[in-house]
């Protein structure tokens, strides 16, 4: 059962995930992500248009943002399973703000913060992954589709040798599946040759 405490601390995760401060770190830079760039307001689009410690703040604010509600929630020794909605509500502030009328970013540095929170060799196998990646292709959608399977491949594998419960392997496979689907126009760009490249 939700109880009251819990539904608040969903409700703080979502608002902490809304918070855009890609958007907030490249404006105080007199750039707006919206139509610089890729047009994207994640951190990859501030590291394009901004510069490398912009996007270093700009992606520490998005990773927070995921795992300090998470981790919060396992502190306040809940169920796994309120621990997997308050991250799952991180994520989905990124990717559709209140501020932003419900748009958003990929929710892949948000969605790695919860993980963290959650299982910290998970998320830094997809760490690891995506910066491998990138350093080879130097595509950020092909480094974060890269780093959202080897987390679903590398969860696959703790969970099946029990070392991570299945309420947060889903969180997993879930998270995949919505990066996935939040890179659908990133995908078709990569299919035709046109996406953007650092």
């Amino acid at each position: 059962m939700l109880t009251i405490p819990h539904l608040v601390l969903i409700l703080i995760a979502y608002l902490a995930g809304s918070i855009p401060f890609s958007l907030l770190v490249a404006r105080a830079r007199g750039v707006d992500l919206r139509v610089a760039g890729s047009g994207n307001v994640g951190a990859a689009n501030v590291w394009r248009t901004c510069g490398f410690g912009a996007f270093l703040l700009a992606l520490s604010g998005d990773v927070l943002k995921g795992a300090l509600p998470t981790f919060a929630a396992q502190m306040l020794n809940v169920p796994p399973l309120a621990v997997v909605t308050v991250g799952a509500a991180a994520m989905l502030g990124h990717a559709r703000s209140i501020f932003l009328g419900f748009r958003g970013g990929k929710a892949v540095a948000t969605g790695g913060g919860a993980l963290l929170a959650m299982a910290p060799l998970v998320a830094l196998a997809g760490l690891a992954v995506w910066g491998a990646t990138f350093s080879i292709v130097r595509i950020s959608s092909v480094a974060s589709l890269a780093a959202a399977a080897a987390c679903a491949v590398v969860a696959a594998v703790f969970f099946a040798q029990g070392a991570l419960p299945m309420t947060y392997a889903l969180f997993v496979w879930g998270a995949v599946v919505a990066i996935l689907l939040l890179h659908r126009s990133n995908i078709r760009r990569l299919r035709a040759g046109a996406e953007n490249r650092f």
